[in-house]
C-alpha cells in the first residue's frame, strides 16, 4: 500500500501534465490563453481532488492485489 504522500506527489505532477494540456486545448477552443488557463485550473483542481480520494478509496479495497 502506497503512502498518503505518494499519492498527492503523483496526483500533483499528474494534474500539472493535464494543467499543460488542457491550456493548450482551451486556446485552441476559445483564442484566449486566460480563458483556456482558467478552464484548465478549474479542471486541475477539480480533478487532484477526485483523483486523490479515488486512489485513496482504492488503497483501502483488497481486490485484485497479488
Amino acid at each position: 500500500m502506497e503512502s498518503p504522500k505518494r499519492t498527492v506527489v503523483k496526483a500533483l505532477t499528474w494534474q500539472a501534465l493535464g494543467l499543460v494540456v488542457m491550456t493548450a486545448i482551451g486556446f485552441v477552443v476559445t483564442g484566449s490563453v486566460g480563458a483556456g488557463g482558467s478552464i484548465a485550473v478549474t479542471g486541475a483542481l477539480s480533478g487532484l481532488l477526485f483523483y486523490v480520494l479515488h486512489e485513496r478509496v482504492w488503497a483501502r479495497i483488497g481486490w485484485g492485489r497479488g
